[in-house]
């Protein structure tokens, strides 16, 4: 009997070890080039970087950043399944859809795509943080108001769905901010990104006590970003 006694506190004890390292909460992020340290060190990147201010502040929360540079949301789509099997996050963070627009893809299928995701998120208990996205004038005003529209319609229609505005907006109109390309933004804009995207991403975090706040300002706000992005 002291054996097996010894084996089930031993157990326990293991248990117990792994219940307290387990996260408080998994943010996965699935993106394209702007969330994958394209062209820069990955430690510069805005995820990184938010990493590094989780860890500074000894949150209980871990990210998964699982971006791929030229990804579209059918990509995402594709992949998402696994990584939400993997992972079980408990929150989302959807930053999909330029290359869509740069492509001049379907913007029904796009949101159709963008849907299809936040319902397998919502499926397995998350939530979505969903980055609104905008595209050159130079596409058609119609067409570039319609791009972003698609984002911000899909927010206001669903409580698990939250609104990150254009979080290129502080840089887009500054050329010094990104690559040679022109497309990309340079290591030293990282910083700036992830200022923008903190507070709404801050109010969805354990013991925030902001994520009841009304979402229809962080919509309302999307509306307001300059129209003008860069590819990736």
């Amino acid at each position: 009997m002291s054996r097996w006694l010894m084996v089930l506190v031993i157990w326990c004890v293991g248990a117990t070890a792994q219940a307290e390292t387990r996260p408080a909460l998994t943010v996965l992020l699935l993106g394209d080039s702007l969330s994958a340290a394209y062209g820069i060190p990955r430690e510069s990147s805005w995820p990184e970087l938010l990493r590094q201010r989780l860890a500074a502040e000894d949150s209980a929360v871990e990210l998964v950043n699982a971006s791929i540079s030229g990804e579209t949301t059918a990509g995402g789509l594709s992949r998402l399944p696994a990584l939400l099997e993997k992972h079980r996050p408990g929150l989302l963070l959807l930053e999909l859809g330029a290359n869509d627009g740069l492509r001049g893809l379907s913007l029904k299928q796009m949101q159709a795509n963008l849907t299809a995701m936040a319902d397998a998120a919502q499926a397995q208990g998350a939530q979505t943080l969903l980055f609104a996205m905008r595209i050159p004038s130079n596409y058609g005003p119609r067409y570039s108001e319609a791009f972003h529209q698609s984002f911000v319609d899909l927010a206001q229609a669903r409580d698990d769905v939250h609104l990150q505005p254009f979080f290129l907006a502080s840089i887009a109109l500054d050329d010094g901010a990104f690559l040679d390309d022109g497309i990309h933004p340079s290591a030293a804009a990282q910083p700036a990104l992830l200022e923008t995207v903190w507070p709404q991403l801050q109010r969805l975090l354990p013991d925030s006590g902001q994520a009841d706040a009304a979402d229809a300002a962080p919509a309302a706000a999307g509306n307001s970003a300059p129209a003008t992005a860069r590819g990736r």
